[in-house]
């Protein structure tokens, strides 16, 4: 691994930084207070190419690479969470279809994510009764015809009601021989579809910016060549695309905790007590030193990971490491930094509440922390 950028990562990195800190930083309150999807921010960051970093040049994507992409998705994380996440999801989208979709799926869907006329993309695998253990997802879908037949209910989808394509899994075989993950394919389904709709927004502590959405599919009749990949293959597309949704997660946790860290710094240095800024004193100096060597660690395990992928090589254990480390530190650091705020922290004049309340989700999507912890183990005892 080499820790010097190459031109194209230092380019993409700098495009996120000086557009994050314009444009997406002076709203990040405001879309966080307002819950509003940031729509605008959405379509200019995929005018600078940032909505399909790793997607092929000839797809309409900037072809910059894993490691550019979370050095991006931390930039725009800093700045605010709710963007960066429907940003994560979106890229994660394109690449699924880029790797498991047909000349003419990739066609019809890529580019438009690209360029942000489809303004945002959304991964529908998660039910009710299976968060953590997909094997257990009852959403089904029946061949009839030249159709498929969906019907179920799927829960907490990101950008399920802004999406322009849902990635949706269901059960297509019959569960005496295709038990657990067995029988799972995966399909593309467009918004407006007869059948389909979109059901309770989620009223969220954090991310607020972000819609999350229940998902209804009755009797939704889709197109056989919506199928992507094989019947009977969607559970393995789901676990690539969770390793790499990963990354842009723990990205997105380095982001906000060094936010978080950034601001603090700026507050200990001006607050006084007892006559003197309490940077001053060492409490205050060693919560500071602890936050900015878990934050450089988290920061280090995640370009591994991108590192890792980029160089073609296996990569699932590495990135459950740094989610695993990424989303737990800024939740640690990011307590640290209201209660250095003091009374200040609890409140809204300052950022570093969202920030707490934006990071605490990152222990728990695209995969929680015991299911990270189950990956890593299986890894170290294989």
């Amino acid at each position: 691994m080499h820790f010097e950028l190459n031109e194209t990562q230092t380019l993409i990195q700098q495009t996120a930084r000086d557009f994050a800190q314009r444009r997406i930083a002076p709203e990040a309150a405001h879309i966080d207070h307002e819950g509003r999807f940031p729509a605008e921010l959405i379509k200019e960051l995929a005018e600078l190419g940032l909505m399909g970093v790793n997607i092929p040049e000839e797809l309409g994507g900037a072809q910059a690479g894993p490691v550019a992409y979370v050095l991006a998705m931390m930039e725009i994380a800093r700045a605010c969470a709710s963007t960066a996440v429907t940003m994560s999801v979106t890229n994660m989208v394109g690449e699924v279809i880029t790797r498991f979709g047909t000349e003419e799926q990739r066609a019809r869907y890529v580019p438009r994510i690209c360029s942000g006329e489809i303004q945002a993309g959304s991964f529908a695998l998660s039910e009710s009764g299976a968060g953590s253990d997909p094997g257990g997802l009852r959403t089904t879908a029946r061949r009839d015809g030249d159709s498929w037949v969906l019907n179920g209910e799927k829960m907490w989808i990101t950008s399920g009601d802004k999406a322009g394509v849902l990635v949706v899994w269901a059960r297509t075989g019959p569960t005496e021989t295709h038990a657990g993950t067995k029988g799972i394919s995966c399909f593309l389904v467009e918004p407006g579809t007869p059948g389909f709709s979109v059901g309770k927004h989620e009223d969220k502590m954090g991310i607020r910016g972000s819609t999350t959405v229940s998902l209804l599919f009755d009797e939704c009749r889709i197109p056989a060549s919506a199928l992507l990949s094989e019947e009977n293959r969607g559970f393995r597309i789901a676990m690539a695309a969770l390793d790499g949704g990963r990354l842009g997660i723990a990205s997105q946790a380095i982001g906000i905790s060094t936010a978080a860290l950034e601001e603090t710094v700026a507050y200990v240095k001006e607050r006084k007590q007892f006559g003197r800024p309490i940077s001053d004193f060492q409490a205050i100096q060693w919560q500071l030193a602890d936050s900015k060597t878990e934050v450089d660690a988290a920061r280090m395990l995640t370009l591994r990971a991108a590192w890792l992928k980029e160089s073609n090589r296996p990569f699932s254990a590495e990135a459950s490491m740094a989610k695993l480390f990424a989303s737990e530190t800024a939740v640690r650091v990011c307590n640290r930094c209201v209660q250095m705020h003091g009374g200040y922290g609890f409140t809204r004049e300052y950022g570093v509440e969202r920030h707490l309340r934006d990071c605490r989700v990152t222990t728990i999507y695209e995969g929680t922390s015991e299911i990270q912890r189950m990956v890593i183990s299986r890894s170290a005892l294989a």
